[in-house]
């Protein structure tokens, strides 16, 4: 395979694929019950469990203090009350990132549930390989990557046609598949883009952007952070905007909160 055939990727894209939602008739039913009234000022499910599993703890319905779910969520943080936290959740599916990446951010696992493409049931004749900056800023750096992974590439294929033909008289037809690809995926770099399905609460979330958004995290990941929190920002800006974003010598910006490990 020619080096201009490759595909290269260098931004991962972050899609919400699932948020909840609250069950106002149930909640109201539990308010009732206890004889309180109670309303939140956020329209925010995420936010509204939060503050109402925080309330639960001392049943502070009746009495709430001024300054809504905003200056709620904020005294929890600052307070450091952080498994009040674990009841929001967010589906994020994500691609366009290495295999490099996904080793790391699998070991993120209180929290987190994870569903990631399959090697052995996708051809990876087709695949794109997901390029450090490093490499990509520079021409000879960038020649020798496209060449590397364009005989990786071949292999791969020529691996999986080799296989299958040594396997024809295996009836299977999906096992004879699975079998070639999971044997030649061995020859597959890991640039090789993935696709990761990833379920967490908030609080796992925070400490995924304290982590991997450091100035010391490697620096794919990191870039995965700042998507990351620039979506959990737009979905609840309560449980997120402490956030913010520190520029750094290479250009790049760190995360940075004052509420670290809430």
């Amino acid at each position: 395979m020619a080096p201009s055939d490759i595909r290269v990727i260098r931004e991962p894209q972050v899609y919400v694929v699932g948020r909840q939602t609250v069950n106002d008739v149930e909640l109201d039913r539990f308010l009732a019950d206890h004889g309180v009234a109670w309303q939140t000022d956020t329209e925010v499910a995420a936010e509204e469990l939060c503050e109402t599993a925080g309330r639960v703890c001392y049943m502070s319905f009746a009495k709430p203090r001024p300054g809504g779910n905003a200056v709620y969520l904020g005294h929890i943080k600052e307070s450091g009350h952080g498994s009040v936290l674990e009841h929001a959740v967010w589906n994020l599916l994500i691609t366009g990132v290495s295999r490099t990446l996904t080793h790391e951010l699998i070991r993120h696992r209180s929290g987190f549930s994870y569903s990631q493409l399959s090697q052995r049931y996708v051809d990876e004749s087709a695949a794109e390989y997901v390029e450090p900056d490093i490499i990509a800023g520079d021409p000879d750096l960038h020649a020798l990557f496209l060449d590397a992974v364009g005989h990786a590439h071949q292999a791969y294929i020529r691996l999986s046609e080799a296989l299958a033909e040594r396997m024809k008289d295996e009836p299977d037809r999906t096992a004879r598949r699975k079998a070639a690809r999971q044997a030649a995926r061995c020859v597959l770099p890991n640039a090789t883009e993935t696709k990761i399905f990833v379920t967490a609460n908030a609080r796992a979330y925070r400490n995924f952007l304290e982590q991997r958004g450091s100035r010391h995290a490697e620096p794919e990941i990191r870039k995965l952070a700042n998507k990351v929190l620039d979506v959990m920002q737009r979905e609840s800006p309560n449980l997120f905007s402490d956030y913010e974003r520190i520029p750094l010598p290479d250009g790049t910006v760190e995360i940075c909160t004052k509420y670290r490990k809430v």
